[in-house]
C-alpha cells in the first residue's frame, strides 16, 4: 500500500521548500520530493541572488503582487531561518534621454505596485554614490527596498526548517506521473514508488508545465529555458564602493546584464538571457562570456578580467502565461492556481525572475488558495518558525572562535584557505536535518570551494572527510551525485604490472 500524506510538494527548489515550510506550520502529514541528490540544485542554485524591489513586474500580475509583498517579508524572514540578508537598495542606470524616459516609466510602474521610497537621481548624485559608474551617466532610478541575500542558504534553511516541523524529504525522487480517480488526485507516482495523498503542490520548476500536463491542464502552457551566464570577481581584487545592485535599463529580454555586490564580498556580472532548447543545458559559451563582460564593463568600465575567479550558468523557467498587460509579451506571469479541471492540484508555474524574492509571498498564496478551497488548516500549537544558523568560522571574532575551537576541536583546522571554512563546518552540514553528502552539498552550504584556488587545496581533504564520516570508500565520494565521483583509483595501488602504454605517456 503507498505512503499517505494529505500535501506533497514536487519540487525542492526555493518555490517548494518556502511552501514546505509555511505549510508546516498547519497540522498536515507533508512530503516534498525532489529528482536530484540534494535540495536547491535548479534554477535556485543559480540566480543573481537579489532580493527584487518590485518596480519591474506588470501592475496587477501575480509576479508584481508577490514580490512586493514578499519584500516585506524578507528582514522577519531572515532573523527566524538565520539567513544573511542586506536590504542595500538597488539602481537602474540612465546614459541617454531615452534611458531616462524608461526610468520614468519603472517609477510610474514601481508606484502602481506599491513599491515604496523610489526616486530619480541626478548623474552626479549617481556617481557621488558609486564613483567605479559610467562616467557619462546622467541619472538613475533608487529604489532602497532592494536587497541581497544567499539563495543557497535561503533554500536550505527553509526546507530545514520545514524538515524540523515535521515535512518529509525524499530525495533522487523523480515525479512521473499522477494517480486520479475521475477528476480527483489521489497520489503521484515516482521512480521510487507511489505515494497517496489529498494535495499536490506542482513546484517543479523548468519542468512544471511537463507536471501540470500529466494532469491534463493548461496543455497550451509550455517553459522555454531560458539561460543567463555569470562571472564572479575575485573579492581581493575589485569591490564596488557600497554593496548595491546596479542594473541597466532593461529590454526585452529582462533587466538586463547587473553588476552587484554579493553577501560573500565578491561581485558577480551577469546575466544574459538567451533561450535553449534542453532544460539541463547549463553550458556556459564563448559568446555569453562576451556579452555579459560587455555588459558589465558597460556599467562599471574599471572591470577587468583578471579579476575573473568562477563562471557559471543557470536556467529560468521562462512561460507563456498571460500577464494583465499583454503587449508586454516578455514579462510573462506566474501562475499560482487551483485548477478547476482537476481536484487536488495547487499548480504553480512560470517562476522565472523574481521567482527568488517572490517565494514566501507564493507560499503564503498557496495556504490561502488552500483555505479558499476549503481546506480546514489548523495550526499546530507547537510550531516553531526559529531555525537557527550554525557557526560560520569566518564570521567570529577571535574569542568567539576560540570559544568555539576550545568546545569542538574540529573547528580549529581550517580546509578551505581561500574561505576560511573550518573542518567543523564541513562536520556541522554533514550531520545537519538536511545531511550534505557530496562535494557541491557541502560547498554550496560552507562556500568552501569558490575563492581564488577554486577548490584546488581543499578538495582532497573534504573527499576524505566525507569518506570518514559516510563511511564510503575515497572512490565513492562524489561531486554532485551518482556519475559525477571525483576520484577512479588511488594511486599507490598502481603497479608495474598494471601500467599500460597509455598510462606512461
Amino acid at each position: 500500500m503507498a505512503e499517505k500524506y494529505d500535501v506533497i510538494v514536487i519540487g525542492a527548489g526555493i518555490v517548494g521548500s518556502m511552501v514546505a515550510r509555511f505549510l508546516s506550520k498547519y497540522e498536515l502529514d507533508i512530503l516534498m520530493i525532489e529528482k536530484e541528490v540534494d535540495i536547491g540544485m535548479g534554477t535556485s542554485s543559480a540566480n543573481s541572488a537579489a532580493v527584487h524591489a518590485g518596480y519591474d513586474a506588470v501592475p496587477g500580475s501575480n509576479k508584481a503582487i508577490t514580490n512586493v509583498m514578499a519584500v516585506e517579508m524578507w528582514p522577519q524572514l531572515s532573523e527566524e531561518l538565520g539567513i544573511a540578508y542586506e536590504r542595500c537598495g538597488d539602481y537602474v542606470v540612465a546614459v541617454s534621454d531615452a534611458d531616462m524616459q524608461v526610468l520614468e516609466e519603472l517609477l510610474d510602474r514601481g508606484r502602481q505596485n506599491g513599491v515604496p521610497g523610489m526616486e530619480i537621481i541626478s548623474g552626479e548624485e549617481m556617481r557621488r554614490r558609486e564613483p567605479l559608474i559610467r562616467p557619462d551617466t546622467i541619472g538613475a532610478l533608487w529604489a532602497p527596498t532592494g536587497g541581497i541575500s544567499d539563495p543557497f542558504a535561503a533554500n536550505i534553511a527553509a526546507a530545514e526548517n520545514a524538515v524540523m516541523n515535521g515535512v518529509e524529504i525524499k530525495l533522487c525522487t523523480a515525479f512521473e506521473d499522477f494517480i486520479m480517480e475521475g477528476d480527483q488526485i489521489t497520489g503521484i507516482r515516482t521512480n521510487q514508488g507511489d505515494f497517496a495523498c489529498r494535495w499536490v503542490v506542482n513546484a517543479a520548476g523548468l519542468y512544471a508545465d511537463e507536471v501540470m500536463h500529466k494532469a491534463g491542464v493548461r496543455p497550451d502552457f509550455k517553459i522555454r529555458p531560458r539561460r543567463g551566464e555569470y562571472l564572479i570577481l575575485d573579492k581581493a581584487d575589485f569591490q564596488l564602493t557600497q554593496n548595491t545592485i546596479l542594473f541597466p535599463t532593461p529590454s526585452d529580454k529582462g533587466k538586463g546584464i547587473l553588476v552587484a555586490s554579493t553577501l560573500h564580498g565578491n561581485v558577480i556580472v551577469g546575466p544574459n538571457a538567451n533561450f535553449v532548447d534542453s532544460k539541463e543545458n547549463k553550458e556556459m559559451t564563448k559568446e555569453g562570456i562576451e556579452e555579459i563582460w560587455s555588459g558589465g564593463k558597460t556599467l562599471v568600465p574599471s572591470v577587468n578580467r583578471r579579476h575573473i575567479i568562477a563562471e557559471f550558468a543557470g536556467l529560468r523557467a521562462t512561460g507563456n502565461a498571460p500577464t494583465p498587460n499583454p503587449d508586454i509579451d516578455y514579462n510573462q506571469d506566474f501562475i499560482i492556481e487551483i485548477p478547476d479541471k482537476v481536484k487536488g492540484l495547487v499548480n504553480l508555474g512560470g517562476i522565472e525572475s523574481p521567482g527568488f524574492t517572490s517565494a514566501p509571498a507564493i507560499a503564503v498564496k498557496v495556504i490561502d488558495q488552500l483555505k479558499g478551497a476549503g481546506e480546514n488548516l489548523v495550526e499546530k500549537s507547537n510550531w516553531n518558525p526559529i531555525r537557527k544558523a550554525r557557526p560560520v568560522f569566518r564570521h567570529l571574532t577571535r574569542e568567539e572562535q576560540a570559544a568555539l575551537i576550545a568546545e569542538k576541536p574540529a573547528y580549529g583546522r581550517i580546509v578551505c584557505r581561500c574561505e576560511n571554512v573550518a573542518e567543523g563546518e564541513i562536520l556541522a552540514e554533514i550531520h545537519a536535518p538536511i545531511p550534505a553528502d557530496t562535494y557541491d552539498a557541502i560547498k554550496r552550504r560552507t562556500w568552501l570551494g569558490t575563492g581564488r584556488c577554486q577548490g584546488g587545496f581543499d578538495m582532497p581533504r573534504v573527499v576524505s572527510i566525507l569518506s570518514e564520516e559516510l563511511g564510503l570508500s575515497p572512490e565513492e565520494v562524489t561531486k554532485k551525485g551518482k556519475g559525477s565521483e571525483l576520484l577512479f583509483r588511488q594511486t599507490k595501488d598502481v603497479t608495474q604490472d598494471h601500467l599500460t602504454v597509455e598510462d606512461l605517456i
